[in-house]
């Protein structure tokens, strides 16, 4: 009986100790996508005066500290990566990296009155965390955005954005996946690099 009651407080404390971890996990996710939304908001806030290229400068540090960009990468072209050399996988993920700042530095560029409301946050089945958001317009529907994290060396990274939805991951993963199959490795990073310079010039 004694030990019974034993067995029932090691259960109940380590109970306790997991929902604590817990709570530290959402916690350290939950700011991460905070700071990165806030980081937005500011932009959007000046856009118009800080022009693109100024929008791109102050997004470079909160997307490249935010997202895990190596990752995405990776994922976006599957099977594909190991087959690129060294050299190509570096050009991949600095041309990605500079793709994912310059679609933030021309999506977010003007302010009505927009803000973030954090709605939940939900641990996965591998481990990772997804936070659910939703952005408020004036006057229309309010979008919803979760974020996929996933922690590396005790700090939590965006590695997916669903909005409304859709999953930005599979989109890329779809597009980027059939231009290596069908055209190859420079036509993906040409094709790239033309979205980047067409968003620098709207």
């Amino acid at each position: 009986m004694v030990f019974k009651k034993i067995l029932i407080k090691i259960a109940f404390i380590l109970l306790i100790l997991g929902e604590s971890a817990f709570a530290e996990e959402v916690d350290g996710a939950k700011q991460v996508v905070d700071n990165f939304q806030a980081d937005l908001i500011a932009v959007m806030k000046n856009g118009k005066q800080l022009g693109y290229q100024g929008r791109y400068d102050k997004l470079f540090h909160a997307v490249s500290t935010s997202h895990d960009l190596t990752k995405i990468a990776r994922i976006v072209i599957g099977k594909e990566w190991e087959k690129l050399s060294g050299a190509q996988q570096q050009s991949l993920v600095e041309t990605f990296s500079k793709f994912s700042v310059a679609s933030y530095a021309h999506n977010f560029k003007d302010y009505a009155g927009e803000s973030f409301s954090f709605d939940s946050v939900e641990e996965t089945t591998r481990g990772g965390v997804v936070v659910h958001t939703h952005l408020n317009i004036p006057d229309e529907k309010p979008v919803k955005f979760d974020y996929n994290l996933k922690e590396f060396d005790n700090h939590w990274l965006i590695i997916n954005i669903i909005a409304n939805g859709v999953s930005d991951l599979a989109l890329k993963r779809s597009e980027y996946t059939n231009i290596l199959q069908r055209e190859g490795f420079d036509a993906l990073i040409t094709k790239i690099n033309e979205k980047i310079d067409n968003y620098s010039k709207l």
